[in-house]
């Protein structure tokens, strides 16, 4: 069973507002402006409607009218508001009246003044209120600006952290300035009681799906006497106030909910729901030591919960969350492991580790003490997962995660290897990145692991190396201590020993003066090379920064083909578009400059020219940071590798099984099973728990499978099961394949 815990972004609907939908559809479907009798009933309804979402939120005078959610009643407020302003400026006000916002503000607010002060072309300044590490508004700062402000927009409570702000002192500062109020009241229904009218609140949107209604229906409140203008003409529908013909079920279903709230049995009480959240922020802690929590509980809603975990991600723990079937929320990604930050974390001045991690856990004022006990029961189940997955900060030592050869992390494009061997307890770390230390530090302390190395492969161009950091960072029976060179190879040390694995070096100047391939060889001569940025998937690395050397980097490309061979796989020092590895044999038919370079029909001058012709203007990567590569080729035309439920049916029913793998990770593996595998010939199928960062670790087991063998990869929303099957078929295996929408859309089984 699934347990919902984003509240704050939509609910579930009440089984009596879906009753009350259903029957209106079913016998009140009559319009609300027609006189005969159906159309009356309609009307009544809407009526007791708007009665009912008076009293609730204590409206007894103003406006109160039905929209399409809150969106709708934003853009409606300000397009009231910057209209008014205009009237005043066309009357003689030559006042350059600002606007302003809260800086937590929804971004539906800050877009709305954005495109109708252009709209209406007043070019207004546009400022955010200031917040402080609290996340309410900074009162001084607003007295300031209150004498210059024509309007100004404030949250009853903020959708991310929960903090109510102080409408009381924010009406105070307001005393006296001209500017309107609109006040998004969104999280605060049936939560927090607004006094509409007594705070001289001029505009108030509330949205029904926040609380138990259906998407698509909401409220607009306006103060008498505050200015308006439609944003809907039409057939003077709600008054002439808003026209199209009412959403009647939506409607219907909201008036249920807004006669639950006085039922006293529907929904906790607001001692009860603190309670809740207690025992929930009691259930975090014990199961994340260290989690900090961004917002102060005493000035927050009783139903939000945001936090943040040092060393783990928002990323990570979103996807731990949903494995244990827990739903709840953070930052949208930009990559693998890179989240943006929260603007609302931001403008409160928390840490950029802070900001970037987050978690919002938000449950509703109907959920029960069975389901938060349910919910406490499952988190801790995800704190003994990372326990024993080593990425806890009280994991034992040498717990029991299983250890691979290689590990791959990645942070906005940028790779980090861990080669480690489980017999001798030994690794070598690649190319570490500043945002992985800690983790690094567990992932080997947890093992019990010691790093025999730390190594960069070149001097880098996008950030300083962390190698210097990491070492210190490491307890001395962590770290085997003896002098190296710059890149961190240890002196006199012509190899490596790890077990069965032997890790040599070689130059490969080019993309830096001191680019350096490490090379992994075992017993049976399979290798890898991890290669930096000298080689990536379509791409070679520039060769225009300071410390470049352009002109040796043809000869590096022969002398590594010399030295690996056409087909090893080559572990880049960046991977933009999660291809994971390429061999020079791949590459060379995408990459016509490398082409060259390998065939010896392009020497040192002329592959140097070329491509500083193709660096003149390298754009950022889609995270804005500096791209240490460019496309030298054409992008590889991969077909769609995603099967749909026909699709797989025929494949089962094939010669050949498909060799099923879950690409999750091994703290997702630990809290969710794969039951959906279950499903008809599935259930007999060779199934694989290989984790996307382990990937590397299976690449050549799988690429020497026979052509026709089916590889069915797998997880939770098809991104990384697709990134698997992708890297497969670029790699040579065309029968590389991914559920389509992964196993979020596949239907459970009996």
């Amino acid at each position: 069973m699934d347990i919902y815990l984003d509240a704050n972004a939509t609910t579930p609907v009440l089984p009596q507002a879906q009753a009350a939908a259903l029957a209106v559809m079913a016998e009140v479907y009559g319009n609300p402006s027609s006189l005969h009798g159906s159309g009356l009933k309609a009307r009544a309804l809407l009526d007791e409607v708007r009665t009912t979402a008076r009293r609730v939120i204590g409206a007894e005078g103003g406006e109160l009218f039905f929209t399409s959610g809150a969106t709708e009643g934003i853009q409606t407020a300000v397009l009231s508001a910057l209209t008014e302003l205009r009237r005043r400026r066309a009357a003689g006000d030559g006042r350059a009246l600002s606007l302003l916002y809260g800086a937590t503000e929804h971004k539906a607010v800050a877009e709305a003044l954005k495109h109708w002060n252009a709209v209406l072309a007043l070019d207004l300044p546009i400022q955010a209120i200031p917040v402080g590490p609290d996340g309410r508004h900074d009162l001084r700062w607003l007295r300031e600006h209150a004498p210059q402000a024509g309007l100004v927009c404030t949250m009853a409570a903020n959708n991310e952290t929960g903090v109510i702000s102080d409408l009381d002192g924010i009406a105070a500062a307001l005393a006296g300035s001209p500017a309107l109020w609109l006040v998004d009241g969104v999280q605060a229904l049936g939560k927090l009681p607004l006094k509409l009218v007594e705070r001289r609140i001029d505009y108030a949107p509330f949205s029904g799906h926040k609380l138990y209604a259906p998407k698509g229906v909401g409220l607009l409140y306006v103060r008498d006497g505050a200015p308006f203008t439609p944003l809907q003409a039409g057939g003077g529908q709600e008054g002439a106030l808003r026209a199209g013909t009412e959403n009647m079920p939506g409607i219907a279903a909201l008036g249920a909910v807004l006669r639950a709230l006085a039922d006293g049995e529907t929904f906790c009480d607001a001692a009860t729901l603190a309670r809740h959240r207690e025992r929930l922020a009691t259930a975090l802690r014990e199961a994340f030591p260290g989690i900090v929590f961004n917002a102060p509980a005493a000035l927050a809603l009783p139903t939000t919960l945001n936090f943040s975990v040092p060393g783990l991600s928002s990323k990570l723990l979103l996807d731990l969350f949903d494995a244990a079937g827990l739903r709840v929320s953070g930052g949208s990604a930009c990559s693998a492991a890179a989240a943006r930050p929260s603007h609302v974390l931001e403008a409160m001045g928390l840490p950029d580790w802070q900001t970037r991690a987050a978690v919002r856990l938000s449950f509703g004022p109907a959920d029960g003490a069975g389901l938060i006990e349910e919910a406490c029961d499952r988190i801790g189940a995800c704190g003994a997962s990372l326990r024993e997955s080593c990425l806890s900060a009280s994991a034992p030592g040498a717990g029991g995660a299983q250890t691979p050869v290689l590990t791959r992390f990645v942070v906005a494009g940028a790779c980090c290897y861990i080669v480690a061997d489980a017999a001798s307890r030994r690794c070598v770390v690649i190319d570490p990145l500043p945002e992985l230390t800690a983790r690094i530090v567990q992932w080997v302390g947890c093992r019990g692991f010691t790093v025999a190395a730390v190594l960069d492969t070149h001097s880098h161009g996008d950030h300083a190396s962390s190698a210097q950091a990491l070492r210190a960072a490491l307890a001395p029976s962590l770290l085997e201590t003896h002098a190296g060179d710059a890149l961190g190879w240890p002196d006199g040390a012509s190899a490596l020993v790890l077990g069965r694995h032997r890790l040599t070096r070689l130059a490969v100047p080019g993309h830096t003066a001191d680019s350096t391939a490490y090379l992994l060889k075992d017993a049976e001569g399979a290798c890898f090379a991890f290669v930096g940025d000298t080689v990536m998937p379509g791409a070679l690395g520039r060769s225009d920064f300071a410390q470049s050397a352009p002109l040796s980097f043809a000869d590096s490309l022969r002398r590594l083909q010399d030295a690996v061979g056409p087909r090893a796989l080559l572990l880049p020092g960046h991977d933009y578009d999660d291809h994971f590895a390429c061999t020079l044999a791949s590459e060379r038919l995408l990459q016509p400059l490398l082409a060259g370079a390998l065939d010896a029909v392009l020497h040192a001058e002329a592959f140097a020219a070329a491509k500083a012709d193709l660096e003149r203007h390298v754009p950022p990567t889609a995270c804005q940071t500096m791209a240490c590569g460019t496309s030298v080729g054409a992008r590889a035309s991969l077909a769609s590798v995603e099967l749909d439920g026909a699709q797989l049916d025929a494949m089962l029913a094939g010669p050949l099984a498909p060799l099923v793998v879950d690409v999750r990770e091994s703290y997702e593996q630990r809290v969710g099973a794969l039951t959906v595998l279950e499903r008809g010939a599935l259930r007999s199928a060779d199934i694989r728990q290989v984790p996307l960062s382990a990937l590397l670790d299976a690449l050549p087991d799988w690429l020497a499978l026979p052509a026709q063998r089916p590889l069915l990869f797998v997880c939770r929303a098809g991104n990384r099961s697709a990134q698997a099957a992708r890297a497969l078929r670029r790699l040579g295996h065309a029968q590389a394949w991914s559920l389509q929408g992964g196993l979020a859309l596949w239907p459970q089984p009996d």
